[in-house]
Formats: structure tokens, C-alpha cells, sequence
């Protein structure tokens, strides 16, 4: 699960960390009361006003058909309020977003911490993740924060460094010690980088993270350190154990056929393609997609079933497929293990009724306990539909289908 900006540094500001101060406004009027606030509790004259939605690369986005960037310097309450009624209400299109963008419901009003005339400042990056190559965690850090970090990797890898972290005993105090010699600190910046590191780390294990994520993280003219973005990403098996943390959810920046598939517990990404895919498991499922590449078409969705899947759920997931417009053949692929194939036959035959006329190509392929009957049940019902056996057969009739 994914969660804005001003959410993921609260859950920081828990654990002790250091943040740019800012207030989350859902208006324009809003946003200039946030600005005063802050500037009282702050003392800061000069505000940035940052988009809130689930993408990067805000500050290089603009407003769709404007010359108004995701993240920009307000030197005046009125200017708050311009940049704030640019921004909310309008699509953000960035690197992440494709050309259709986000829209922007909030606005975050923070207060600059780039204090004028002092030049002793530094950005890095600094991020933890699971590397599953290495089975642990691993911290990555640059001295060049403030900036893609992939434009870094492709032009100096160099400069990006790596300390995976053994989870059977947690981040060391050496390797706080070295993450901060190698971003070239001393003095109280050191210390204080050293003291910040298994802060960061133990708000990425409490919080069952997948990634935190801060670029910039800055090195103040006064040596403090602090987060000024930051994003993180939560690993939504575990959201059972953070209930504060599952309210931070925002149904408007998720797919609506996404969130329905949620509903009915399904595993369900929508993809760019034209065939529609329905399989159970999640191995299955790739396979199955690059099937479907081979063939000459581009999966339209990844759609895992489950393997207990019965005729209701069967039902809702291809009504959900059927919901892109860009779908021009569906290939059902069922490996009948814990689930019955006679079972998803039933709700395929349910939902091809219900659905009413469907005047795309339907290519189902059962395999395992009841195929036979699965098979007859589906040849008996009169509907247009094609089986196949094997998946090669499969993957000519989805060829001949996108022709």
C-alpha cells in the first residue's frame, strides 16, 4: 500500500526522526491558513507547497496543459493560495503517472529549510528495501540526493552505495558509522547521521515496510538532518498489525477495478495490453502472461483467482476484466489443484449469462481434478467459448484472437 508524502513522514516523526515541518490542506484557503500556522510554529517566511499523490517525480511534473510544477516556492501568502488553486482540483502528469496523470486533492504547505545565502548544505538519498537476491535488507544511500536516483545508476554508479542489514540481528552501529564517512560527514553532521540511521531502520521493520524511501535527505548549514520527501511503501499482508497505519489508505489514488478485485480477494493489476487474463496462482499467472506475449498480444491484467476460488468470485473477475475497453480476447487458464475446474466452469458459464452479450473471444484452459467435467460442462452450455488443452493451443488461438 502506497501513502502520500505527509502521512509517510509522520510515521517517521513516531521514531524519532527529523522531518521538514509542513500541514496538509485540501483547499486554497486552506493552504494559506496551514502557511500562517506554520510560519508561527516555524518561523519560516517562505513556503513550498507540494501536490500529495502516489508518484514521484512531482517536482519535474507539471499541471496538464500548464506551466505549474508539482512542487513549488511560494514567497508570500498569495502565493500559497495561486499555486495551491493551480495545483488542487488539476491533473499532475510526472515520469510515474503516463500521460493521463494524477489529480491532486491536497496540497502539502512546508516550510524552507534551505535557509538563503548559507551554502554549506548537502542532498543525498538514502533508502531501505529487501533485496531478495541477498535475502536481507539493505539500506542504499548517495551523496547525490535531490535527483532520480536511476539517472545516478545509469551515469555514476559509483556513487551509490550499498550495506545490506543481516534482520536476524538489525542494523549495526558500524554500518551507521560507515554510511556516514562514505556521504562525507563529520563533525555533529556525522553524529548525527550516525544516531538518524537505526531510526530510519526500525521504522522500516515496526512498520512492516517495503520500501521508505527519502530523496532529498539534507544535511542543514547548521549540520542537523533531516527528511525532506520522503515515500513509503507498505507491505499490505501486514496490514492486519497497523490499523492506523490502513486508514492512511486513499481509495482516490487506486484503480476502481482495483479496489472492487480487493473486495472480492482477488489479486488484480491492471496493465496496457489487449488480453484479458483469469488464472489461479500467481506462478501460473506469469506464465501465462508471457504466453501471451509470444503469441503476438500484450496482457491487459495480471489476475490471480486464488486457489480457492468459487463461481461468485469467478463471476466478479471477469466482470472486472471485462470492464477495459481495450480487451479484445480473454484467456481463462485454470490449473485444477485446490480448486475444482468443474467450479470455475460453473462460473464462467454464470458470468457469460449474467454478463449477457460478450462479442470478444473467450479461450479456456482446464487442467487437473475435473477437467473432464469442466470441459463437458462448458461444450454442453452453448456458449461461445474455445477450449484447449495444452498451452501452446492456447496461445495459437490467442494469436489468431488479436490478429
Amino acid at each position: 500500500m502506497n501513502i502520500h508524502e505527509y502521512q509517510a513522514k509522520s510515521i517517521l516523526q513516531q521514531y524519532g526522526v527529523t522531518v521538514q515541518n509542513g500541514i496538509v490542506a485540501e483547499s486554497p484557503e486552506k493552504a494559506v491558513e496551514a502557511a500562517k500556522k506554520l510560519s508561527l510554529e516555524t518561523g519560516t517566511k517562505v513556503w513550498v507547497v507540494k501536490a500529495q499523490i502516489h508518484a514521484g517525480g512531482r517536482g519535474k511534473g507539471k499541471i496538464e496543459g500548464t506551466e505549474q510544477r508539482g512542487v513549488a516556492l511560494a514567497k508570500t501568502v498569495d502565493d500559497v493560495k495561486i499555486i495551491s488553486r493551480n495545483l488542487i482540483g488539476h491533473q499532475l502528469v510526472t515520469i510515474q503517472t503516463g500521460a493521463q496523470g494524477r489529480k491532486v486533492n491536497k496540497v502539502l504547505i512546508a516550510e524552507d529549510v534551505y535557509y538563503p545565502g548559507e551554502s554549506d548544505i548537502k542532498e543525498f538519498y538514502f533508502s531501505i528495501l529487501l533485496d531478495r537476491s541477498k535475502e536481507c535488507n539493505v539500506i542504499m544511500y548517495s551523496t547525490e540526493g535531490g535527483m532520480d536516483i536511476e539517472e545516478v545508476a545509469a551515469h555514476t554508479p559509483e556513487k551509490i552505495f550499498k550495506e545490506w542489514v543481516d534482520p536476524s540481528i538489525g542494523i549495526q552501529a558500524f554500518q551507521a558509522r560507515r554510511i556516514a564517512f562514505n556521504l562525507g560527514l563529520s563533525g555533529n553532521a556525522f553524529k548525527n547521521m550516525v544516531l538518524l540511521v537505526p531510526k530510519l531502520y526500525k521504522a522500516y521493520e515496526d512498520s512492516d515496510a517495503s520500501m521508505i524511501e527519502i530523496n532529498p535527505l539534507l544535511k542543514t548549514s547548521d549540520d542537523k538532518v533531516l527528511a525532506v520527501d520522503c515515500k513509503i511503501n507498505i507491505d499490505d499482508n501486514a496490514l492486519y498489525r497497523h490499523h492506523n497505519i490502513a486508514l492512511m489508505r486513499d481509495l482516490g489514488e487506486e484503480d476502481p477495478t482495483e479496489i472492487e478485485a480487493t473486495s472480492y480477494d482477488l489479486n488484480y493489476v491492471k496493465l496496457d495490453g489487449n488480453v484479458g487474463c483469469m488464472v489461479n496462482g500467481a506462478g501460473l499467472a506469469m506464465a501465462t502472461m508471457d504466453i501471451i506475449k509470444l503469441s503476438g498480444g500484450e496482457p491487459a491484467n495480471f489476475l490471480d483467482v486464488g486457489g480457492t476460488a468459487n463461481a461468485t468470485r469467478v463471476e466478479a473477475a471477469f466482470r472486472i476484466i471485462m470492464k477495459d475497453p481495450n480487451v479484445k480476447a480473454i484467456l481463462i487458464n485454470i490449473f485444477g489443484g485446490i480448486v475444482r475446474c468443474d467450479r470455475v466452469a460453473e462460473g464462467v458459464i454464470e458470468a457469460y449469462n449474467n454478463i449477457g452479450s460478450i462479442n470478444i473471444p473467450i479461450i479456456v484452459r482446464l487442467q487437473g481434478t475435473n477437467a473432464e467435467i469442466a470441459k463437458d460442462m462448458i461444450e454442453k452450455s452453448g456458449l461461445k467459448v474455445q477450449s484447449a488443452i495444452l498451452l501452446s493451443e492456447a496461445a495459437e488461438l490467442v494469436r489468431k484472437a488479436v490478429e
